[in-house]
């Protein structure tokens, strides 16, 4: 066993109450899975901890190491199998309840949860299906099959850890969702029936616009500054940050390592906010489509956004690189601004290159992607889920909607492209983004309007009408030499900046929220990797 090691992580994790730590062989002989629990050793195919401390700090820590320190040689297959394997049997618990509070706020429908079983599937069939037929002779999908078995061992090792305590394993189906629950936030309109869908009805609106993200550049270069707040329901906050060091054999890749918030049971971020060994820094907002005949466009014959950004950020380099990986089957779902900041392109105090910042954005049937440096350079780059590119404004619906319902719409001149156009000058360090960030002051903005949703942190519990457990739940930050070193602080729960009460599940009692914390009044964490050795 490493002990060095062993001790390191939990002098790292000294305030976290809870601590589990394994380590996983694959058997040849036998094709299993050996695990050893309570330790981490070198040269096991994969080992790691979590840290169970959601309701201590708000987040929850999970570290993997995957073909690190083994002596003998690991196909990466086995290698992505293991690590998922490792990461299902030690936040299977937490998988659960995830799953049992995001399945009533996804599907309430039987006829679309059938369609969307069936949609699911055959996406899943078509894409092993292209693993056998292509990953000999391209790199793209030789690491989508190497997801897949990522995301077969994490079924498998939170069905091992049920199978232990005697408990019902998660279907396939619910890994399946879990996984796919920002591409269900598309899918499930696109298979709710309607009556009519040609003409101005095929324009509708949608769910709340997921996150907020501002990219800062200080006046003399002297630093770059990143914050994400996301949005959705507070059932989503059963939060792990994800800490994964992957060594593979493969030429092609670009990295194995990434720092990233996340949620029990995603091999993705969601959110997303990944630190990437590569020197890339990515974060994105969602895009709502309210042109539905867009939809009409999907087929399972396609990766979904998960996979995408997987792919591209294992196999990118450059911006350039991540957009035109992430372009490839677009399923049209999940449909985002992809913000890919490459830090080797920033020189602090001297030069910001071109290729420091690609815009991307989808929308069913295209993905678009612009150079966008110039816009740090000038200061800042916001993002509050309207669309940058005009083809892609116009297309998903946003100039109709603008048109009809006003303001809200526009790219220029809705209440958070207003706040932050007038904020971001107050930030020179991450205190100071931190605040923006959390930004609500709903009462006495005048871009509010009196609305507590209209604003840079949203609070739809304060709503004083049908309020609903739902709004900004979080936010991350991050700067330069941190971001370097895959370091960055989170916080978890919706904000209680300007003096707003902590948001408490009291009066929300009917929305499934098992597992969570009672009451949110939590701090910044500091996320710093302590596996990802070089």
């Amino acid at each position: 066993m490493w002990v060095f090691l062993s001790t390191l992580v939990v002098a790292s994790v000294q305030s976290y109450t809870k601590l589990k730590e394994a380590t996983v062989y694959w058997d040849a002989a036998q094709k299993s899975v050996v695990l050893r629990e309570g330790v981490m050793e070198a040269d096991g195919g994969a080992y790691g901890y979590f840290n169970d401390s959601l309701l201590l700090s708000g987040w929850s820590v999970l570290e993997i190491c995957a073909g690190c320190g083994t002596d003998a040689v690991q196909e990466d297959e086995t290698t992505f199998f293991l690590a998922g394997y490792l990461e299902g049997f030690l936040t299977a618990e937490q998988m659960s309840s995830h799953y049992s509070n995001m399945y009533p706020q996804l599907v309430k429908d039987e006829i679309v949860l059938n369609s969307i079983k069936r949609f699911l599937n055959k996406q899943d069939l078509w894409a092993r299906e292209q693993v056998k037929m292509r990953r000999s002779t391209d790199p793209l999908w030789q690491h989508v099959g190497l997801i897949l078995a990522q995301l077969d061992g994490l079924q498998a090792g939170a069905a091992q850890w049920a199978k232990n305590k005697q408990r019902e394993p998660l279907s396939v189906f619910s890994v399946q969702l879990l996984n796919s629950i920002g591409d269900l936030l598309d899918l499930v309109p696109a298979f709710t029936p309607r009556s009519n869908s040609s003409g101005p009805a095929a324009f509708r609106t949608t769910g709340m616009g997921h996150c907020t993200a501002l990219i800062k550049v200080l006046p003399g270069f002297e630093n770059l500054l990143v914050g994400h707040s996301s949005w959705y329901t507070y059932a989503a906050t059963m939060r792990i940050y994800k800490h994964w060091n992957f060594k593979l054999s493969d030429p092609y890749y670009a990295t194995g390592k990434m720092s990233f918030s996340s949620y029990p049971g995603l091999l993705s971020s969601l959110d997303d906010f990944y630190l990437l060994g590569s020197g890339l820094l990515m974060t994105q907002t969602s895009i709502s489509v309210f042109n539905s005949s867009l939809f009409s466009s999907l087929s399972p014959h396609s990766l979904l956004a998960w996979h995408r950004v997987r792919l591209a950020n294992t196999l990118a380099r450059t911006g350039q690189q991540w957009a035109r990986v992430f372009s490839k089957f677009n399923s049209g779902t999940y449909n985002s601004q992809y913000m890919v900041v490459d830090l080797s392109r920033i020189t602090l105090r001297h030069s910001i290159r071109d290729g420091a910042l690609v815009v991307v954005e989808q929308i069913p049937g295209k993905v678009m992607h612009s150079e966008q440096t110039q816009a740090l350079r000038r200061g800042y780059w916001p993002s509050y889920n309207i669309p940058f590119h005009a083809e892609i404004y116009n297309l998903s619906g946003f100039g109709v909607m603008w048109r009809r319902f006003g303001e809200d719409f526009s790219y220029d001149l809705s209440p958070r492209a207003k706040i932050l156009r007038r904020d971001q000058a107050k930030v020179h360090n991450l205190d100071s983004l931190k605040q923006l960030m959390r930004y609500n002051n709903y009462k006495r903005d005048p871009y509010t309007r009196g609305h507590p949703c209209k604003t840079i942190c949203c609070r739809n519990d304060l709503r004083q009408k049908r309020p609903r457990p739902g709004g900004c739940y979080d936010t991350k930050v991050t700067e330069f030499q941190m971001a370097l070193q895959l370091v960055m602080e989170a916080v978890n729960g919706p904000t209680t900046q300007g003096g707003l009460q902590p948001f408490s599940w009291q009066s929300f009692n009917l929305t499934a929220h098992h597992g969570l914390p009672h009451i949110y009044n939590f701090s910044f964490v500091r996320m710093k990797p302590s596996l990802l050795r070089p």
